[in-house]
């Protein structure tokens, strides 16, 4: 587990919340200086700004729903039923198995909802974005959530905007989870994301059936 410093601000509420970079196809992206030179959003889907918590989604998924559970998933209804993304055919509906591994761009919310280069990032670069900048649990504008800052002193923020089990809303303000585009092969029920509480963020694996936010990169 990567352990963050911490440090708490009460607010932050006249703090510019980046510093424009470029848009691609009407949204936001921000230069971190990273290795690879990957630009991520300012904000999450369906915020307006960088302090929304936006909107959630399954993974795979592009359009929300009301229950988030594996009896509504759209690729398996139960952990032996998937019917794409499954490389374990002991998880595949009838020993179903296609060795996918990533989304399709038809099954990335990100290309679908926002087009043009964006995309959702992968297990990879979510590992580049904590390893190459300094992360901070801070406040912004009453909203609590990491801010990311890369070397060249660009950030961005992430809200705590919980996650989606069932019909419920659990810990917004005290956690956040960005789903990757990429599926743990190891146990396909599962996909890699970028998940935070106040004093540390890794990059592990959630279940797919459950709704987090998206934070769309670009090349």
């Amino acid at each position: 587990m990567f352990f963050i410093m911490l440090t708490v601000v009460a607010s932050l509420a006249t703090l510019p919340l980046y510093a424009q970079n470029g848009v691609d196809h009407g949204h936001r992206y921000v230069d971190l200086g990273l290795p690879s030179g990957t630009k991520w959003a300012d904000c999450n889907i369906g915020a307006a700004t960088p302090t929304d918590y936006g909107d959630l989604f399954a993974w795979g998924e592009i359009v929300q729903k009301n229950d988030y559970a594996l009896g509504t998933y759209k690729y398996g209804v139960a952990e032996n039923k998937l019917t794409k993304y499954c490389t374990d055919s002991e998880n595949g509906q009838n020993g179903f198995k296609d060795n996918k591994s990533e989304l399709d761009l038809a099954d990335d919310v990100a290309r679908q909802k926002w087009g043009g280069a964006w995309r959702m990032p992968s297990k990879e670069q979510c590992v580049e974005l904590m390893n190459n900048t300094s992360i901070e649990w801070t406040t912004i504008s009453g909203v609590n959530g990491l801010k990311f800052t890369g070397l060249n002193g660009q950030y961005i923020f992430f809200p705590a905007a919980g996650y989606r089990n069932s019909t419920r809303l659990v810990s917004a303000g005290s956690y956040g989870a960005c789903w990757s585009r990429t599926l743990d092969a190891g146990n396909p029920c599962c996909a890699y994301g970028l998940d935070f509480y106040m004093d540390d963020v890794d990059v592990s694996y959630g279940r797919r059936c459950y709704g987090h936010s998206v934070r769309p990169i670009r090349p």
